[in-house]
This record gives C-alpha cells, structure tokens and sequence, in this order.
C-alpha cells in the first residue's frame, strides 16, 4: 500500500503544483506555460483511477461484494467529484488573488473552504449505511478508512502547496 499511496500522493502534487507555481510567478515571468483545465481534469480522472487501484489493492471483496460494490463506489466517486470540483475552484481563486488578497476575501476563502471540508464529511455519514448494506460493518469501515486516508494525503499535498495568507 505504500508505493501505491506514494504514487497518489505525487500525482496530487503534479496535479496542482504547476498552476500555483504559474500564480505565484506569473507576474515576474511568463515563460512557464499554464495548465489548462482540461488537463486539470485530466490529471484528476488518473488520480481517481489510482484512489480506485488503491481501494482495490487493500480492501478484499468476495465476487459477489465486488458485483454490489464497485457501482457503489462509483456512485459515491461521482458525488465526491462535486465536492472536488468546489476545492477546485477555491484553488484556482486562492492562486488568482494571493498577492492582492483583501480581509474580505481571506475570510470568505477560509470559511468556504472549511464548508467544503464538513460537505466531505457529511457526505461520508450519508453512504456509510449505503456501504455497510454492501459489505457490512467492519469492510465499510475499512474502506472509509481507505477513502479518508488518501483523501488527507492530497489534502495535505495540496495544502502544502498553498502560501499562507500574509498579513
């Protein structure tokens, strides 16, 4: 498991290193070209595709729980998507206004970005019953397990990408 949660973990960074570089630098240089978001969206359906080898890899499914729970997986993968995608944007507008951030935005980006991180939240407690119906109590808890660790991998990855707002 630690090889595959190294690669996700450097696929979190490759994901997200080069527009943050590009906003911090851009105003000093132009030379770096930036990441568009269809690559954006590139990179991230290759790092739901490693999260998926990762759960695969360390949670073991009899066949008739693998039929039940891959649809699960992947409809509980889409509603996380929606949730990735508001992160996302939070992203893009942290990088696009870090070096003219006002009070006012300070405090809306780390509000919104804490209302993300409780959506995350909630919506786990929403399918933990929908996955304990499919492999029970102790195999839904592992693969929340599972989901949660390399969920705070690219947080912290994307986390330490980001400048701390100076005062």
């Amino acid at each position: 498991m630690k090889n595959i949660v190294t690669l996700v973990a450097l696929g979190a960074t490759m994901l997200f290193a080069p527009g943050i570089v590009n906003a911090q630098t851009e105003s000093s240089s132009n030379q770096k070209a930036k990441v568009t978001d269809l690559e954006i969206d590139l990179m991230r359906k290759d790092l739901r595709d490693q999260k998926k080898q990762v759960v695969a890899a360390n949670l073991p499914l009899t066949g008739d729980e693998a039929a039940k729970f891959w649809p699960q997986y992947d409809a509980y993968t889409h509603e996380t998507i929606k949730l990735n995608d508001r992160r996302y944007a939070l992203f893009k507008e942290y990088a696009a206004n870090y070096n003219t951030m006002t009070d006012a935005q300070a405090s809306s980006y780390i509000r919104r970005w804490n209302q993300v991180d409780g959506d995350f939240t909630n919506l786990r407690l929403e399918w933990i019953p929908k996955f304990e119906q499919v492999l029970g109590t102790k195999k839904a808890a592992a693969f929340f397990q599972i989901d949660r660790r390399v969920g705070l991998m690219i947080e912290l990855q994307l986390s330490s990408l980001l400048p701390l707002v100076q005062p």
